[in-house]
């Protein structure tokens, strides 16, 4: 298969429609669920099709080995690539990772204000036009709706999209009535799409629960391969 084809077919297409046409410039999605369950997983396939469709990505990590990231990466491609057989896949590969930057901090020794100011100077200073940032790790309770505020400005001043990944903590009523995680609920106002993980039977379901200022009724959800932990292609929209 080309890139081009595996663009196209690539379940994310899925995935933006029942998101009215992806995420946007400017705005704020989350990836929730509890430790385990493929977040990781999740951004890192999100980001590895933005990639193959050429738009740069800064992947922001809170983990203590960037290794670990690049394994991801490394991981996803090589899945992809073999499920669909992709023609030139060292040359494609090499090619993408050139759109990509990887940035490593210490939550306990920043703040917000400080992790924004890293990005613009890469994006302005270091001149990396990046389209997307993926916040890989940080601890949700650290995340104040003010600090959230300057995040959603902080999009809308570079014209970026900003996937966050959001670990929840509480063994019990996880999620309210509507399936929105209760320890998001204080920065529901701020988050533009919303995405929880849960493992459903044999798979992992990814469901979209919140879509700008609406709260999701109907089912609209993806699965991940529990195996591979990549997006499959099964739908229900």
């Amino acid at each position: 298969m080309v890139k081009s084809e595996l663009i196209q077919r690539s379940p994310l297409r899925i995935l933006e429609k029942s998101i009215n046409g992806g995420l946007g410039k400017g705005n704020i999605a989350f990836v929730a669920s509890k430790k385990g369950v493929g977040k990781t997983a999740c951004l890192v396939h999100i980001a590895t099709d933005k990639l193959f469709r050429e738009r740069n990505v800064i992947h922001v990590s809170f983990s203590k080995r960037t290794d670990h990231i690049i394994s991801w990466y490394e991981d996803i491609f090589n899945e992809i690539s073999k499920k669909r057989n992709l023609e030139n896949a060292l040359s494609i590969h090499d090619e993408i990772i050139r759109n990509r930057v990887i940035m490593n901090f210490n939550q306990k020794d920043i703040d917000i204000t400080q992790i924004l100011k890293s990005l613009e100077a890469m994006i302005v200073g270091g001149n990396f036009k990046a389209d997307a940032v993926i916040v890989d790790g940080f601890e949700i309770e650290q995340m104040s709706f003010d600090g959230l505020k300057k995040v959603k400005e902080f999009a809308k001043k570079l014209d970026l999209e900003v996937w966050v990944s959001a670990s929840l903590k509480k063994n019990d009523l996880t999620f309210d009535e509507n399936g929105i995680p209760y320890e998001l609920a204080d920065l529901l106002e701020v988050i533009d799409v919303l995405i929880t993980l849960k493992y459903d039977e044999k798979n992992i379901r990814m469901d979209v629960v919140k879509d700008r200022d609406e709260i999701i009724s109907q089912e609209r959800h993806l699965f991940l391969d529990p195996k591979t932990l990549l997006i499959m292609e099964s739908e229900t929209l």
